[in-house]
Parts: C-alpha cells; structure tokens; sequence
C-alpha cells in the first residue's frame, strides 16, 4: 500500500510529553455529550449523524456496504463479525479491493455465509473448505473479497475467499499483493474440529473466488491477532492476543513464499530477561513512554504448540511479555502495534519498533532494533483498548476501539498526541456499540474503509477534508 511514514518520526521527549496537557475538550450534543478529549483538533467537534451509524466531523460523508445477511455474487451469504481488512489497487483507477476477516467460531449458524441450516454450503467445492465440524458440518470463519468503485461509491463485486478456518481476527496486507488471514484460535482436533487450529492463511487479492487453503505452519501456532511485513526484508512481524503472549518475527527461507517455511523467533529486551510490558501496577521495572529499549531475537521451538503454551515457554526462555498483542502495521522503516489493555489503567498500549538495518543477520548484534513506548493511555476519553490500526496518508496513526462503552475511531499525531475522527452512533441486538475493526485507506488515500463488527456487521467508506490533517502536519 502507498502509505507514507516520513513524518512519523516523533522524538522520544516529544512522546514522553504528549499526555503533559490536553489541548481541547471536545463533544456533541445529544448522547454523552462531552465523552471524548481531543489533544489537538484534529478534524472538529463530531457531528451526531442523522441516520444514526456513525457520528463524523463536518464535511466527512459515508456509504455503507456489505451488510450481514446479504446475498453475495457466489449466491452465498455475508457473514458476520467483520473484522480485520486490507485494500489493494484493482484492475482500473477507480476500482479497489477490499479483502475482509470474519471473526466466526463454530454454532454461530445466524452469522454463517452457507445458511443457518447450511442450504448454500453445496455451492461451493467442498475441498476449498480447510476443516469441518467432525459431523461434517463447516467452520464457518474465512475471508470475503470485496471489489468497490471508488468513484460510483458502489460494490462492483464480492464472493467468498477463504473458508473453513475458524475466528479469523486480524492479519495483515502484503508487499507482493496479498492478505494474510490470522486465526485468533488455540482450538485443537477433536470434539468441534477434525483438525488443530491457531494458524495463518494466505489470500491474494487478485482471487477471483475461493483459494485453496494453506496453513503457513512455519508461522506458528498460537492465538494470532495481526501481522506486518517489512517490505525491504521480506520478515513478517506478529501480534498475539493472550495474555502472557509474545511479539514474534517470522523471517521466511524465500521472502514472499511464506508456505516454504522459515524462522520464529519472539522479541527480547536486551538486559531484562522475560521483561514484563504490561506496566500493570505492581508490575515490577516499569517502562516508561518514551524509553528506547534494544532488542534480541530468541529462536522458538515446537513452534506447532501440541500443548498451547508456547508464549509461557517463550517468556521463560527470556522473551517479553506483552499482554493482548492486537493490530500492527509497517510503515517506512518502522512498525507500530497495540497492546489493548496494557498500561496501568489497562486500557491500552501502542509500540514502536525500529528494525536494525541487519535485521534478521548475525550483524544485528552490532546495531539491535529499538523497541519504544509509544503511547500509553490513561484516560478512556482520548483511548480506551486500541485494537486495529493503520497509517493515514499524511502520516498519523489510525486507531480503532474495542471498548466497555462508546468504541471511537482516533488519530495519533507524530509526537504522540490523539485526537477522535469518529464514533459508532448504532447498539446492536444487547444494546451496546459494536467494536470497530479493519481501517484501511484506498491507495489514493480518498478513502477510509472500516467496520462495524455487528449490530449487523457492515463496511463503511468514509471521505471527506483529510488534507486538514496534512496541512496541519506541515
């Protein structure tokens, strides 16, 4: 994706300083009025939307599209629980490509693309489905590739891409053009499936229907959340949502084949041996926001994890512990990734991290990577449980929450300050707002995608004035 980094680069006493004050104070009329801060403006007060979906600054508009429950190009249906999601250039300058994770585990039949009573489940080959139920009913997690115009703001075309595997959570979009399907699962062979799961799939985006699926068992098993790849090396960086859990790199043996295998290794602080990140209280040698912490990489073993612990064996090995690893996105020369309930008040983390330029070689020794603190949140009106992210055109991080209450979009600026860009206005069937998931901008940077995961699930494209944001930057 043609997003760009540059400016991305806050020093480590900007950061450290970022929380000092709040800059503005920031609400709507109607519900909660007053329930979120901004520390820079950002793109204005949020405007209570009028069809009741999403609350947005003045001069941003949306379509929705995608909704759960519809009827799809295949004949199949949407399912439900979108999650995380990618965007690729398409086949003409106005057309993109959206592929999508649907985070589904087995009996959730109402959200299922074949059916409640699985009716549609014979239009498909049943040897592209990765496992079943041993009753031979499906797993009913997977992929959906969406083809959408930009300039009509309509759905050209959408289908089925990955079925069979089960609560597929985040992942990650690749330099050669593909989207990497992560199952957030330590399920195992035997009563509800015939095969383990936990693993990562590929999906490229040029499918035009369902792909054959492959577990990229050199990548590991273990409850995956997200991954990055580092476009000049080709390694893959990985999130885990447990609690303990590892950040993880997969340096493949061909970059760009990933099925072919490679190496998993989990990050270590150097000097602190299972160094703990959480920064809970009580938790001992606290890292403060700002610190800059080389690294080491520890080589893991019996990386298929027959007994689910590999993250216990990890940071007993030496590894850090970081708590409820969730979305991670590579920029230029750095990645970021969230820590959803890390930090003292439990509400979130964000971290930055610096490649060596011999990443991956015996010479990283000489120059390790730099782990920083980025953003630590104390406050729930300016960030509570960072979940997916990506990396806006004019360089700030895009954050969405998964929350107790309101779930908000939010914007952090180079030197570590956050301002909100929107609000799910709509409850779902129990009352409470629906997490928000997959934000991705178009290659154009015209256009931000995200999604609603329930309440029905359902994509939103959002446009407006972004350019206030980069003249801002300036």
């Amino acid at each position: 994706m043609s997003l760009s980094r540059r400016r991305f680069l806050g020093t480590a006493a900007a950061t450290a300083s970022a929380f000092a004050g709040l800059a503005a104070l920031t609400g709507c009329t109607g519900r909660q009025e007053r329930n979120y801060l901004n520390q820079v403006r950002g793109f204005g007060a949020l405007k209570r939307d009028r069809r009741g979906l999403f609350d947005l600054p003045d001069g941003f508009s949306y379509v929705t599209f995608s909704e759960t429950g519809q009827i799809m190009d295949d004949g199949l249906l949407i399912p439900g629980d979108h999650d995380g999601m990618a965007c690729f250039a398409g086949a003409t300058r106005d057309s993109v490509i959206l592929v999508r994770n649907h985070e589904l585990n087995p009996g959730e039949v109402e959200k299922s693309p074949f059916g409640a009573d699985h009716g549609l489940l014979d239009r498909i080959d049943p040897s592209y489905l990765y496992d079943t139920l041993p009753n031979g009913e499906p797993h009913l997690g997977g992929t959906v590739t969406v083809h959408y115009n930009l300039r009509t703001r309509r759905v050209e075309r959408e289908f089925l891409s990955l079925a069979g595997t089960v609560n597929n959570c985040a992942g990650g979009p690749t330099p050669w053009g593909s989207w990497v399907s992560c199952e957030e699962t330590l399920m195992q062979q035997g009563s509800v499936a015939r095969l383990d799961h936990g693993w990562n799939f590929e999906v490229p985006a040029s499918a035009n229907g369902l792909v054959e699926p492959v577990a990229l068992r050199g990548m590991g098993r273990f409850r995956h959340e997200a991954v990055a790849v580092d476009p000049l090396t080709g390694i893959v960086y990985q999130t885990e949502d447990a609690e303990p859990g590892l950040f993880t790199r997969f340096i493949p043996d061909r970059p760009g084949e990933l099925w072919r295998g490679g190496r998993l290794q989990a990050l270590a602080v150097r000097g602190r041996p299972g160094a703990d990140t959480r920064n809970w209280p009580g938790s001992p040698d606290p890292i403060s926001v700002g610190d800059v912490l080389e690294v080491e990489w520890i080589d893991l073993e019996a990386i298929h994890n027959p007994e689910n612990d590999l993250a216990t064996r990890g940071v007993a090995a030496g590894a850090a512990n970081f708590t409820r690893g969730e979305g991670a996105w590579f920029g230029e020369g750095e990645l970021y990734f969230c820590c959803t309930d890390g930090g003292p008040a439990q509400i979130g983390q964000i971290w930055r991290y610096q490649p060596s330029p011999h990443e991956g070689t015996p010479r990283e020794r000489e120059v390790p990577g730099r782990l920083t603190l980025f953003v630590e949140s104390t406050d729930a009106r300016l960030l509570e449980k960072c979940d997916n992210i990506t990396i806006a055109p004019w360089g700030d991080l895009i954050v969405v929450e998964d929350g107790d209450g309101d779930q908000f979009i939010r914007g952090v600026t180079p030197d570590g300050a956050l301002y909100t860009i929107g609000r799910n206005a709509a409850t779902d069937t129990d009352g409470e707002y629906s997490e928000i998931t997959g934000p991705c901008f178009s290659p154009d940077g015209t256009t931000l995608f995200f999604n609603v995961q329930s309440g029905p699930g359902r994509t939103f494209a959002v446009r407006g004035p972004w350019e206030r944001r980069s003249l801002a930057s300036v």
